[in-house]
Formats: structure tokens, sequence, C-alpha cells
């Protein structure tokens, strides 16, 4: 099985966990007399299964990503790594160059005028630069997920 495959899976087993802990919620508690409309005892069976099938996937996941080479003195666990912290910086710098970009109209010559701290166009271009170093190193990530066998146990 390729890692892109594994993660797909993975993506599949957590959105059908989060239905599973619904459809438990649901059937809960029912008005005496009445009976749930599913089984809860089932439904923590399929639950038990589920999360036993995700651990397993996400170790292999762990493990394959640990263990791929991803170039120079580099694994893919690291190239993800540095992908999740670019993503972060990037969204805090643009919320900061939406902020410092904001025009604030003056109705008249009395009022404060307002004025940004940073030059927002040497930030906006190093926000570019960022952008551009995301995009090449999601396209590696997504290469080596095509690419790479999964390592089971």
């Amino acid at each position: 099985m390729k890692l892109a495959n594994a993660l797909s899976q993975r993506s599949e087993l957590q959105t059908r966990i989060r239905q599973l802990e619904s459809r438990l919620n649901n059937n809960a508690q029912v008005q005496e007399g009445e009976t749930p409309a599913e089984d809860p005892m089932e439904l923590l069976k399929e639950l038990e299964a589920d999360y036993a099938r995700l651990e397993e996937l996400i170790s292999a996941i762990n493990r394959t990503n640990n263990s791929t080479q991803a170039g120079e003195e580099a694994t893919l666990s690291d190239l993800l790594a540095r992908r999740d912290c670019l993503k972060g910086k990037l969204s805090t710098l643009r919320g900061f160059l939406d902020n410092a970009s904001a025009l604030v109209r003056r109705h008249s010559v009395s009022e404060i005028k307002v004025k940004s701290t940073v030059d927002v166009r040497q930030l906006q271009k190093q926000v570019d630069g960022l952008s551009r170093e995301l995009r090449e190193l999601e396209e590696t990530i997504q290469e080596k997920n095509w690419t790479t066998e999964l390592i089971e146990r």
C-alpha cells in the first residue's frame, strides 16, 4: 500500500469515528418504554474496531514518515514539521498584514492620523516567499506520499 492510500484511509476512519461518536450520543438515552434507533453496544464495538485500525495506520504512517528520506539529511517527518510551522507562520503574518495595511479614512483634518507600524510592502514580499516555499514543500511531500510504500509491521 502506498503512503497516500494510508493517509486517505486514516482520514476516512477519522470521519467515521466522528460519525460514530455522534450516533452514540444520539442513542445514549431514550424515553422509558422506547428503544434506541441503534444499539449502542454495537456502535461501541464498531468504534473499538475503528480505533484499533486507526492506531495501526497511524503507527505505520509515522514509521514510514520517520524512515523515508526526503532530501539531504531530512526525513518526511522533518518536511511535515517544516510544513506545519510554515503554515502557522504564514497564518500569523497574513493576519498581521491585514491589520497593518488596513486603510483608516479620516473625515476631517482634526481626526487622529493612523499609520502602519511596519513596512507592509517588505513584509508582503516575505509572505510571498514563504508561500512559494510552502507550495514547493507541499509538492515534495505529495510526491513522496504517492511513491513511498507504507512500512507495516
